[in-house]
């Protein structure tokens, strides 16, 4: 079964600006931006990553855009789903929905692109270890 080839994000011209040329972002940038914009709201413990990602992490190599993952709607939108893990204690609803605001802010400082949904996908909860109450 072949994987689907993703395509780069066509980043727009700003308004009054000349065209110059196209501008192209990478997938696997919109995730890295969108991963760091995760892991920066209170609340959440870890984005959900793959064996690779944990296997690079135990190698001292930080993997921004794990538990990310980004793809293009029939429509042509972008789309983000967030594969992440709470701490105890916090809202869920509240801390997803600050996740989606902070992601959809941070790609379209960064990149002047619109996402059309950022989906959050909770897998988890993280209870307080005696490590972390020390």
């Amino acid at each position: 079964m072949a994987e689907k080839q993703q395509v780069a994000f066509v980043q727009p011209t700003p308004v009054g600006k000349e065209e110059l040329g196209k501008i192209e972002v990478a997938p696997e940038v919109i995730e890295v931006i969108a991963g760091i914009a995760a892991t920066e709201v209170e609340g959440i413990a870890a984005t959900r990553g793959n064996f690779a990602s944990g296997v690079a992490e135990r190698f001292g190599k930080k993997v921004h855009s794990k538990g990310i993952k980004s793809a293009m709607s029939e429509e042509g939108n972008i789309v983000i789903d967030v594969f992440c893990t709470v701490k105890y204690g916090f809202a869920i609803p509240k801390v997803a929905k600050e996740v989606q605001t902070t992601i959809r802010q941070a790609i379209l400082n960064m990149t002047a692109i619109e996402t059309s949904e950022v989906n959050i996908h909770i897998t988890g909860i993280q209870f307080e270890t005696a490590k972390d109450a020390e």
